[in-house]
């Protein structure tokens, strides 16, 4: 029997801007998300996201809470199913950079209020429950 995938989002916080990357060769393409990835066997939440961050970003983060902020339950019309994890950490140095370039366009900060129509699935869920990153 199948069972969903975990998946882990950094929301990452520049002042009072969160870090999107433009999706792309994967479900979602086209559509932005927060950057992170799948949870490995036996790995725990702070490792993954610092480990997703450094090869997606290149950027500095401090993780905020080591424990998730949101969870979300997210059905993909690829036919995928992921329960996706977030967790909350600032921005500490550096410039965002697209490392993984079969991943991902581009990164770019957006206010909370002016986030881009074209959001992952798992954002758009996060944001039906009324999330809020700065509260």
């Amino acid at each position: 029997m199948e069972r969903p995938g975990v998946g882990i989002s950094a929301i990452v916080l520049k002042g009072k801007k969160v870090l999107l990357g433009k999706r792309k060769g994967s479900h979602g393409a086209g559509t932005w998300a927060f950057p992170g990835g799948h949870l490995e066997l036996f790995e725990d939440y702070e490792t993954c996201i610092l480990r997703e961050i450094e090869e997606e970003t290149g950027l500095k983060i401090e993780i905020i809470d080591k424990n998730p902020v949101a969870v979300t339950n997210d059905f993909f019309p690829e036919g995928k199913h992921y329960i996706t994890l977030f967790i909350k950490a600032k921005w500490i140095s550096g410039e965002a950079e697209v490392k993984e370039k079969e991943k991902c366009e581009e990164w770019k900060w957006f206010s909370w209020d002016n986030l881009p129509s074209l959001l992952f699935t798992p954002v758009k869920n996060l944001i039906k429950q009324n999330f809020n990153p700065f509260k």
